[in-house]
């Protein structure tokens, strides 16, 4: 490999390699908590006082076209960072922000992203207590790049390591409408019905998860989607998950549209659901719990962990068979988020 592809940059098996062979290997100082750089986790956690864990993560965000049905990059910036601390079990307090620009870009579009990203920050309670801002020359840059970090607190600290077996799989709604929405705006496809993102801040339909009980692990299906998250869940957690294809929860115009492209809507991005492992015993009463929700009224019981299987995902069909679902090597769609 001499040169750095889209491909590189879509989540999965590809960009994890490139990773590892770089800055895992290089940084020696890498942990400063239970979590650290090496688990290649949603955020790093780093123990306090009190019981409680501090949160960090960071994340930046390219996506292209900057506005999309659904949202745009700034409140995509600001709910794909605070998910992040999320599905860790962590409350969003604070956010630094650093955006970059390219010359000439229209002031009423960047208010526009502003008020947005201020909107966002305001559902989920998250402060911006820090911040940078850059021009760069015309052509160096496609618009603008937002880089969001945020820090939360966790009462009690979720990993991707902590699935366990006879855990029901949830996700808390309709899967790949970021994706769809995102191509068929930048291609200009036509399709009969709407697609629009879903994106959005997911701590209060986690919040009612964890205070119900019985979530072992989350995972927010962002680059790579629901695959990729199944995927690293049940290697790190090294157990196996079985998922039925007739509970899938996909719209229709997300169907359809999978169809004429011959996309599966499993490896397409979301930026508004969580994938949560829940035991047995409660995962009825944490469905109908987030259901209350109107981000989670399309929530539903996908599959089940099982000590087969370990570190793979297995597709029920709806012919009666069975698949792997492998990690995707990369996001289908380039600059998706």
């Amino acid at each position: 490999m001499d040169r750095i592809t889209l491909e590189h940059g879509g989540g999965g098996t590809l960009m994890l390699q490139l990773l590892a062979e770089t800055v895992l290997k290089e940084f020696k100082l890498k942990t400063a908590g239970p979590v650290g750089l090496d688990d290649l986790d949603d955020s790093a956690a780093l123990r306090i006082e009190g019981g409680e864990t501090l949160v960090f993560t960071t994340d930046s965000h390219t996506v292209k076209p900057l506005f999309f049905p659904g949202g745009d990059i700034g409140r995509l910036a600001v709910a794909g960072t605070v998910n992040d601390l999320a599905v860790m079990g962590a409350r969003p307090v604070a956010m630094a922000c650093a955006i970059v620009v390219q010359e000439g870009f229209r002031v009423d579009e960047f208010k526009r992203i502003v008020k947005s990203m201020a909107q966002t920050a305001s559902e989920v309670g998250v402060a911006l207590v820090t911040g940078d801002f850059k021009v760069v020359e015309r052509n160096d840059l496609d618009g603008m790049i937002i880089t969001t970090s945020a820090v939360g607190v966790a009462k009690e600290l979720k990993t991707d390591r902590m699935l366990r077996p006879g855990d029901k799989i949830l996700v808390s709604g309709t899967i790949g409408d970021h994706g769809a929405t995102i191509l068929a705006q930048r291609e200009g496809f036509q399709v009969e019905g709407e697609l629009r993102s879903d994106v959005c801040p997911i701590w209060d339909i986690v919040e009612t998860a964890l205070r119900v009980g019985g979530v072992s692990a989350m995972k927010d299906p962002t680059r790579g989607g629901v695959a990729e998250a199944l995927n690293e869940l049940a290697s790190k957690s090294n157990v196996g998950i079985v998922i039925e294809e007739s509970s899938l929860p996909v719209s229709p115009v997300v169907r359809n549209f999978c169809e004429m492209l011959g996309l599966d809507p499993l490896t397409l991005t979301n930026e508004g659901k969580v994938v949560m492992g829940v035991a047995r015993d409660r995962s009825d009463e944490v469905l109908e719990a987030i259901r209350e929700n109107p981000k989670a009224r399309d929530a539903c019981i996908i599959g089940e962990v099982t000590e087969n299987y370990a570190g793979k995902v297995i597709l029920k069909t709806l012919s009666g068979g069975q698949r792997i679902v492998p990690p995707p090597l990369g996001d289908p769609i380039p600059r998706i988020c």
